[in-house]
């Protein structure tokens, strides 16, 4: 299957309080392949990511879907149908099951009230089965190891059912173990070939593993 874009960035400017952090970025995602982004600390990888999912003001440069359309013209619900982000960090869950906290990736398709996503269940138990987390889908996430939370929360982001999964250093605080397994994971999802993913990585080595070109 020929690679497609699935997000482009091109001549991308992002800083913080005038200070500039990224300037004139060009990066494009394509549908199976694996992108990484890697350098020291400071160098602007996670600020270029969140400026991908729209988490950070542009200061140039412009955003478009494989499509070739203004990733910036769509309003926040239909680009969230489009990418995906699992930032660094997100708020621990209490007293949720598993399939609840993976459901939280169908927000997109919700009505206002909750209601008219009749896809949902079946997005749902897809991005569990891939993530391997179905047979701890009633487990409360209270309960979890951090390896399995990860996959939870990747979880979540596979069942937003987008064609872009951006990952901000997916690993940190993982156990050898278990970023091995994240990475074959995040690897195996992109070789189905219907999802572009961009990730930060600090780890060489990783880098190398699971990607297809490296930044």
């Amino acid at each position: 299957m020929a690679a497609r874009i699935g997000l482009e960035g091109r001549g991308l400017d992002l800083g913080y309080n005038a200070r500039p952090v990224v300037h004139a970025a060009d990066i494009r995602l394509q549908t199976g392949r694996v992108a990484a982004l890697v350098g020291p600390n400071g160098s602007g990888k996670s600020t270029l990511l969140r400026g991908l999912a729209r988490l950070h003001r542009l200061d140039a440069g412009l955003l478009s879907l494989g499509d070739g359309s203004d990733a910036h013209a769509l309003r926040p619900r239909a680009f969230a149908r489009e990418v995906t982000m699992l930032a660094q960090n997100r708020p621990m869950p209490s007293g949720l099951a598993v399939r609840d906290v993976v459901g939280f990736g169908r927000h997109p398709y919700r009505a206002r009230l909750g209601g008219g996503d009749p896809e949902g269940p079946a997005a749902v138990d897809r991005a569990m089965r891939l993530t391997g987390v179905a047979d701890i889908a009633d487990r409360a996430v209270d309960e979890l190891s951090g390896g399995q939370l990860q996959r939870v929360w990747l979880a979540c982001c596979l069942a937003q059912d987008t064609g872009v999964l951006l990952l901000d250093e997916p690993t940190t605080f993982l156990d050898l173990r278990y970023q091995v397994e994240l990475l074959d994971l995040v690897r195996d999802l992109a070789d189905r070939g219907d999802i572009a993913v961009g990730l930060v990585l600090h780890d060489l080595d990783h880098a190398a593993a699971v990607a297809t070109s490296c930044t």
